[in-house]
């Protein structure tokens, strides 16, 4: 059968694997031949981006040469550019004589801007621009209240959006993949020449083949709702960077979950709808980019003490779980969600420094940066987004007592409290050994701090601490 274009651009973005790839699959069923692309956008390099990531960067790096040797064994090759998007898929069209062109849909501002301005070039130049939803269970807009509007609240959203089915992952037919000289495609040389350190403690490390890896051991996550909290252990999947980048598809780590953990994966299935819920959220109100959802917190009087926002950063507060946390961050790329909600509420809510900062801070050192979880995340633990709670405050020596009750994550990344016997590390505020080998005080009474965080969020007796 005849296929109504010669030859289509697809554009690699969040979506770096042949299998189950929603845009891709349609390219080849549109196209005799499919011409696969990534394009280094500089707005998103480090000189112009003020959220770059190098922990990221070096995850997405890794995860195109592994794309490239599916590429290859499947007959393709992968194209690289470094420029605008737009001005690079012009001369592709003028070049190769691309018909179409074709993405994965993605719902940052940025990203909504970057395809706007693909949309317009693709009409000017008369050239189909198609975009497929692929990187969520359920794209935003799909699960919306009764009246039609977008759920403010997880709960309920999780009930309607838990009952659209999820269909199955699809393989890829391959036929033929563009095989000409472009001469402005740049070598892989290009990868050494942005990424010119690779940091060997990363927490995860990208490709395909390892986020494989990850769903082949689901079955060890059948106390996930019980365990998932403990700081020490191996709890929690470390999906979430392949999440970010497509290595493994959304379809594929769902089914997985469904097939390997039976009835026990609704815990750990509801993680994977904060992410739409999140996603959705930003789309519909791109403003929480730079303002909170709860407008009336854009009042807030915060300290933005740089010294206490530098002793954060560095893992030097005197309160060990969090130390323990920001150094992990820092090291690896990662850092356990326990210990994010820990670090995140002791910025916001002892420090008194503005959730953005932390925002940012995150962003520039996630392995797992995805702008609208992360966000969405932190508003929650500042108490100035979704959470139904009117004020959250977690006491850092009660959630490491709960949380890391042996001191085995604190002693990993804080070592100069190894030789400490658990007691001593969680009474640190009340009793202080006389060997911490440099390790600071605490910087300041978390019950003191609870009572000026009251005032501050100007709340009369609706506050809760955890």
């Amino acid at each position: 059968m005849t296929k109504p274009y010669k030859t289509v651009v697809f554009l690699f973005r969040r979506d770096l694997r042949l299998s189950d790839n929603t845009g891709l699959r349609k390219a080849f069923a549109l196209a005799e031949h499919v011409l696969p692309c990534f394009i280094f956008d500089p707005r998103q390099q480090h000189d112009k981006n003020d959220y770059f990531t190098a922990h990221g960067f070096q995850f997405l790096i890794e995860s195109l040469e592994d794309l490239e040797r599916q590429l290859k064994a499947a007959g393709g090759t992968l194209y690289r550019f470094s420029g605008l998007p737009h001005e690079i898929v012009e001369r592709l069209i003028e070049q190769c004589g691309a018909e179409a062109v074709l993405v994965n849909r993605d719902y940052t501002p940025f990203s909504r801007l970057r395809d706007g301005e693909l949309q317009a070039l693709c009409a000017r130049r008369r050239v189909f621009f198609g975009q497929y939803p692929d990187l969520l269970l359920n794209e935003p807009g799909r699960a919306l209240t009764e009246a039609g509007t977008p759920f403010r609240v997880f709960t309920p959203y999780y009930r309607r959006a838990s009952q659209i089915d999820v269909p199955p992952p699809q393989t890829l037919k391959v036929s033929d993949f563009y095989d000409g000289q472009i001469e402005f495609a740049r070598s892989v040389d290009l990868y050494d020449e942005l990424l010119t350190k690779r940091n060997e403690r990363a927490h995860v490390r990208g490709g395909r083949d390892n986020g494989l890896a990850i769903l082949r051991q689901l079955g060890e996550f059948n106390d996930y709702g019980h365990s998932h909290d403990a700081v020490a252990q191996a709890g929690t999947t470390s999906l979430s960077a392949h999440h970010k980048f497509g290595t493994v598809s959304i379809r594929e780590v769902y089914h997985a979950l469904k097939k390997k953990l039976g009835a026990s994966c609704e815990e750990i299935i509801r993680q994977l709808y904060w992410r739409d819920f999140f996603t959705q959220l930003a789309f519909f109100n791109p403003s929480v980019f730079g303002k909170s959802l709860k407008t009336r917190f854009e009042g807030m009087q915060w300290d933005n003490d740089e010294s206490h926002f530098n002793a954060w950063c560095e893992g030097r507060t005197g309160f060990p779980m969090v130390d323990a946390g920001m150094r992990q961050l820092n090291e690896t790329g990662w850092m356990h969600n326990r210990a994010r909600l820990v670090t995140g509420s002791f910025l916001t809510k002892n420090l008194l420094i503005d959730w953005r900062w932390g925002e940012r801070y995150f962003a520039r050192q996630l392995v797992d940066y995805d702008p609208c979880v992360n966000n969405g995340n932190w508003q929650w633990i500042a108490s100035v987004g979704v959470d139904t709670r009117p004020i959250r405050i977690l006491n850092p020596w009660t959630q490491q007592q709960k949380f890391d009750s042996q001191a085995e994550y604190v002693k990993r990344w804080v070592p100069e409290l190894r030789e400490l016997e658990p007691k001593a590390i969680h009474q640190l505020h009340k009793a202080r050994p006389p060997v911490l080998h440099g390790y600071p005080s605490p910087m300041m009474d978390h019950a003191q701090q609870f009572h000026v965080a009251r005032q501050r969020y100007a709340l009369t007796g609706d506050e809760q601490a955890d």
